[in-house]
């Protein structure tokens, strides 16, 4: 999907799962991957009768990152200008998330650009993940 300015209004929304049933092993594989091994997301143990969460639950920037491919599903790889935001609940094995995109703003002229509202929620609608995003688009 390409988006265009020509085509864009203030309101639209663009919504996409990006995950089902999130495991334990996709927590740990990004553990791996992002070098923090923090035992509240690794150690059902730790995470339980330590720390006293119900579960493990998944890195903030684990879900920041399954929205920030949304986003770039939406507006194509490297044309985002900005993405950041805040981490509102955990994730824990099991969630489904789904990431909504609203237009806030549409920009044209010689360098057209979307602003976006961000939200990722899980399959009880609990917000996880609040932010915006600004890409570049088509005009």
């Amino acid at each position: 999907m390409t988006l265009k300015a020509s085509e864009l209004k203030e309101g639209q929304t663009f919504e996409a799962v990006v995950v089902e049933n999130l495991t334990r092993t996709q927590i740990v594989q990004y553990a791996g991957a992002s070098g923090d091994y923090n035992p509240i997301h690794t150690d059902e143990v730790f995470a339980t009768q330590v720390a006293g969460y119900p579960s493990v639950f998944a890195h903030g920037m684990l879900t920041m990152g399954m929205t920030g491919r949304m986003l770039t599903d939406l507006v194509g790889d490297g044309r985002l200008l900005r993405f950041g935001g805040r981490f509102t609940s955990q994730v824990f094995p099991g969630d489904d998330l789904t990431t909504t995109a609203t237009v806030e703003a549409v920009h044209e002229g010689d360098e057209p650009s979307v602003e976006l509202k961000v939200s990722t929620a899980n399959q009880n609608g609990v917000e996880v993940f609040s932010g915006s995003a600004a890409a570049r688009i088509d005009p």
